[in-house]
């Protein structure tokens, strides 16, 4: 039952004929896990707390960044420099004290996917990393549990549910039957490069955060077997119909094998390297060759000292053609702004061969900014 306290809280639920009791009831019994405490995250989570359900989980192992505060709403500026995960939790129980919150600051792998999704009822995909995406997806898959899909890119969105079970007993479509195959890290366009406009994450959020509440409830028409995608710039949304493949349960079994086997290739994997361990390397006179992976207008902006410049979209190209521009012989350091980027070109190279000298500078340029050059502009 409801305690007086819930049932002032959750009034206007209980008012609604198509909720009510019941449906608060199972709210209330519910366990949600959200994968990601960013831009889809933020809202995602407010609106679960602030509907009652009752245990949610937060995955989620990056730190609160000032660039992530044009969107991601549910942190301060106070905020910056901690654990999203903790940091969010410790928001939410301000919000609903009588929850039970989960807090997860790691990320989401194949070492722990299957414990995490398993304990929980419902999984939200509120991530931007298309690796998580479809790990969730495959064991969601294995595990006959849905999830609820939401992406973003500049002033677009998406919505969906993916492997709900239907009124015909049946699951609906994987992320898989829409989207069969992971793409390269080269082919994933990122916001530090294309944008994102800041409410977006906040409307495409909240669909999900309807989505989950619909799916738990049984109310309306959730979108199990439809794929929703919104334009803000034009004002204008669209569904499409979506069906499952017959082989959707081999393709997620296939994808979870696929991570279980070991490295095949020889050599040595990029590594990372801190900000203060670079410079000193540097003061020390190693020769050590510096690829800048950012856009001209923001090396213009700022830069090491020496560094050359391949934007992401150059690297494939270059690689293949000149592979003499970046050396073998030495190593070989990659930045960008915060370390994102440039650890999918490190990783990117590293498959194509011959390169077992790459080093990944954590934080990026920023990182450089704030613990060695002080006066470095910065963005």
């Amino acid at each position: 039952m409801l305690t007086p306290s819930e049932q002032t809280r959750y009034q206007k639920h209980l008012n609604l004929p198509e909720w009510g009791l019941n449906g608060q009831l199972t709210i209330k019994k519910s366990r949600v896990l959200v994968v990601g405490a960013g831009g889809l995250g933020c809202p995602v989570l407010l609106y679960l707390a602030a509907a009652g359900v009752g245990r949610i989980g937060v995955v989620d192992p990056d730190i609160v960044d000032l660039s992530n505060l044009q969107r991601q709403v549910l942190y301060t500026t106070s905020d910056v420099g901690q654990s999203k995960a903790k940091a969010a939790v410790a928001h939410l129980q301000r919000l609903n004290p009588d929850l039970r919150f989960d807090t997860h600051a790691q990320a989401l792998d194949s070492t722990n996917a299957r414990a995490l999704i398993d304990a929980y009822d419902v999984v939200v995909d509120c991530t931007d990393n298309f690796s998580v995406r479809y790990l969730v997806n495959d064991w969601c898959v294995t595990l006959n549990k849905p999830f609820v899909y939401g992406a973003i890119h500049r002033f677009e969105g998406q919505v969906a549910i993916f492997n709900a079970e239907l009124a015909d007993g049946q699951r609906g479509p994987t992320y898989r039957c829409v989207f069969p195959e992971n793409p390269s890290q080269m082919e994933i366009p990122n916001c530090a490069e294309t944008g994102v406009l800041g409410v977006l994450p906040g409307v495409i959020g909240t669909y999900q955060a309807t989505e989950v509440l619909k799916l738990l409830t049984g109310i309306g028409e959730p979108l199990t077997d439809k794929l929703l995608m919104t334009d803000l710039l034009s004002h204008t949304s669209r569904t499409i119909r979506i069906r499952r493949r017959a082989d959707a349960v081999e393709m997620a079994r296939q994808g979870i094998a696929d991570r279980q086997k070991p490295e095949s290739k020889a050599g040595e994997a990029p590594k990372k390297i801190t900000a203060r361990s670079l410079a000193d390397r540097l003061e020390q006179g190693e020769s050590i060759f510096l690829l800048d992976v950012r856009e001209r207008e923001e090396y213009d902006l700022c830069h090491l000292d020496g560094a050359v410049l391949i934007p992401v979209g150059m690297i494939a190209a270059t690689a293949a053609a000149d592979r003499k521009r970046i050396p073998t012989d030495v190593p070989v350091v990659i930045y960008c702004h915060h370390g994102i980027r440039s650890a999918n070109v490190a990783n990117y190279l590293y498959t194509q061969g011959g390169y077992t000298n790459l080093y990944n500078l954590e934080g990026g340029i920023n990182a450089w900014a704030q613990q060695i050059e002080p006066e470095m502009a910065t963005y």
